[in-house]
């Protein structure tokens, strides 16, 4: 069973990465859409906070429920984070 632990650490891991990346594409390209890669960091930093607000599975006692609420928060995850990467590649053309 994933845990809580195990979670926090992904998300901080891939929102770093977006970050990351975004202030490696505003070194290299200082000139390009630069008020639109900070937005792109201001999102990343909300998906984090708000992902880890909803980390806490309403029922703690039915394993299935956990694992199921887990392997949601995940998908979520990979897609909001993908869709950041995505945003970033645009805004770095």
């Amino acid at each position: 069973m994933a845990s809580r632990r195990d979670i926090k650490k992904d998300i901080d891991y891939l929102v770093s990465e977006v970050v990351s990346n975004c202030y490696t594409c505003l070194y290299f390209h200082p000139d390009k859409k630069h008020e639109q890669i900070i937005g792109i960091i201001e999102e990343a930093i909300e998906l984090r906070n708000e992902l880890f607000s909803r980390i806490k599975p309403a029922e703690k006692n039915n394993a299935r429920l956990v694992r199921k609420h887990y392997a949601a928060l995940r998908i979520e995850m990979l897609d909001k984070v993908d869709g950041l990467f995505s945003q970033l590649s645009a805004a770095c053309k």
